[in-house]
């Protein structure tokens, strides 16, 4: 448990790292002030560089080590499964979120200073790489390659919790409580993924596909904000739009449950499978 903590702690405090100097940066090359938000290119920089701090950082300490393995095995049916599953969770993960309570107070702010930062990213050249591309890689190596593989370690006779908890985790990191349901939907279906296979690389083609799924929706509905707002007004409306989702990611979950099993050079997976 205390590797868990310790990971998250550094994902953290490598953000706010990586966040600080590029706001000095900013301050010093283009005369910004310290309470400003930084500008869209200025918070990709920032994401950037986060994202390459935490690769080196979590590569060059051992924490994650890269292997082939996996991929060694072909696992072309579990990737394409994985992406289809993505795109099938979209609607019902939305549909959760509707659901509950609407937010207030400083969580409403939060949320809505999330989506607003998150719609100037996308809106800028460069935008889908901080939101589809390196979000995947990085995320998954240290939520489920790190943090998962810890817990898994540490309590292997839980698996489920151990994968409910990195799920939880995950959520809450990403610090947008308008988003924790869909967060933490994705962080089950995850953890299960690495749990299986011992691999991140179903994960990172899960992750990519539900990210760039969220770029192309924003582009082509003009940053739709209900779920409403991409299938039209009225309960039939998404009735058949929840029953069309849950037609792709049911088969989708029974397939990727047949297919996925870790690679035999795999050490996680041989200790909790």
């Amino acid at each position: 448990m205390k590797n868990a903590l310790l990971y998250t702690f550094a994902f953290l405090a490598t953000q706010f790292v990586a966040v600080f100097l590029v706001i000095g940066a900013y301050m010093l090359f283009a005369h910004g002030n310290p309470g400003d938000s930084l500008p869209p290119m200025w918070h990709i920089a920032s994401m950037v560089t986060f994202s390459l701090a935490v690769i080196i950082v979590f590569m060059s300490t051992g924490w994650f080590k890269a292997s082939r393995s996996y991929l060694r095995s072909h696992p072309w049916g579990v990737v394409s499964w994985s992406v289809i599953a993505a795109l099938g969770a979209i609607v019902p993960s939305l549909v959760l979120q509707g659901l509950l309570p609407e937010w207030t107070g400083w969580a409403k702010e939060m949320a809505e200073e999330s989506s607003e930062q998150l719609g100037a990213l996308m809106q800028v050249p460069g935008g889908y790489m901080v939101v589809a591309l390196l979000p995947p890689l990085v995320e998954e190596m240290v939520f489920r390659g790190c943090i998962l593989k810890s817990l898994l370690q540490w309590k292997p006779e839980r698996k489920w919790l151990m994968i409910a908890l990195s799920a939880l985790i995950f959520s809450v990191v990403h610090m947008n409580p308008a988003q924790m349901p869909h967060t933490l939907l994705i962080g089950l279906l995850l953890g299960w993924m690495y749990a299986r296979t011992g691999s991140i690389v179903p994960g990172v083609a899960y992750h990519w596909a539900n990210n760039t799924a969220a770029y192309v929706m924003f582009h082509v509905y003009h940053n739709p904000q209900t779920l409403q707002d991409i299938i039209g007004p009225g309960n039939s409306r998404l009735a058949l739009a929840l029953l069309f989702s849950l037609c792709i990611l049911i088969p989708a979950i029974v397939q990727l449950n047949q297919r996925m099993r870790p690679s035999d050079a795999d050490e996680l997976s041989n200790s909790i499978s």
